[in-house]
């Protein structure tokens, strides 16, 4: 796989000189690849949130590099520019940052900055719509009219309306109902393939890891102690609880079976891997 954006040896020193000064990352080395769907998971104040403001140029690194491509993005100011436009960033509740009049120029500000033509402008305002979900009558609307579900919405159409090769959403389903969860995460995977983005999603959320992404990176105390696919990092379930993290509900009650004496296999973290394990264990005492 091609990597898309990396760190090397990064590091974020917040209030250096003072008696405030806190290291939040520590020579993090991150890796995320072109096409990828990848989880960052970690506990308040992990370092998780610095991280990914360093991928867009949000934050400087106190040391280290960020790289996309390949090169450094703080290479010129302008290269940090057009990073922030192909790095797109949407931070957690997004919807209280709108501001526009209408909907349809609160998604085309992002491009408007971009220097695009009004077609241009106009074709990737109405396709986010699309890809998030708003309805061709929603555009016209004030945003603060909307429910906050579809602020949401709103505010993720801005960023996608830029069509940035890197998706980062910090904890985008945070404060909605499951069928609100389901349709954002829907949503952002129409987007992931339409257009091979890489997309960057940070939760809390283990079962929503375990469902939605191809790898998990995990944040400790401004390190990366340990990543891979969900079956990788959820079987380190000893260490993530240290850590104040945990492993998804599916994947606890399995293990205690197996404590249990269940020939069964534990290393399970959805409904359908469930299903099949359970299954294959019947057959095994059928068998007998």
């Amino acid at each position: 796989m091609e990597p898309i954006i990396q760190t090397e040896r990064l590091s974020h020193i917040y209030s250096a000189g003072t008696p405030f000064e806190h290291g939040a990352l520590v020579d993090v080395d991150f890796t995320a690849y072109r096409g990828e769907y990848l989880g960052i998971i970690g506990h308040t104040g992990s370092g998780k949130s610095t991280l990914i403001q360093h991928l867009n140029g949000l934050l400087k690194p106190t040391s280290g590099k960020v790289l996309f491509e390949g090169n450094d993005i703080w290479e010129t100011k302008e290269r940090t520019r057009q990073i922030r436009f192909q790095v797109g960033l949407v931070f957690q509740y997004p919807e209280y940052q709108l501001f526009e009049e209408t909907v349809y120029k609160d998604i085309a500000f992002g491009p408007g900055n971009m220097g695009l033509d009004p077609a241009e402008i106009d074709r990737r305002v109405r396709q986010a719509a699309q890809f998030v979900g708003l309805k061709e009558e929603t555009l016209a609307q004030s945003p603060f009219e909307l429910s906050g579900g579809q602020k949401r919405r709103v505010a993720i159409a801005g960023v996608i309306a830029m069509e940035p090769s890197v998706l980062i959403l910090d904890e985008p389903t945070a404060g909605l109902d499951p069928v609100g969860v389901e349709s954002i995460l829907g949503n952002i995977h129409d987007y992931h393939v339409a257009k091979n983005a890489t997309i960057i999603i940070v939760s809390h959320s283990m079962e929503e890891m375990a469902r939605t992404v191809d790898r998990i990176v995990v944040v400790n105390d401004g390190k990366i102690p340990f990543s891979g696919s969900p079956r990788e990092v959820f079987a380190h379930g000893d260490q993530l609880e240290q850590m104040g993290l945990g492993v998804p509900a599916m994947t606890r009650v399995f293990h205690r079976l197996k404590s249990m004496g269940v020939d069964i296999d534990p290393s399970v973290y959805t409904i359908e891997q469930a299903r099949d394990a359970v299954l294959a264990a019947l057959k095994r005492k059928g068998g007998q």
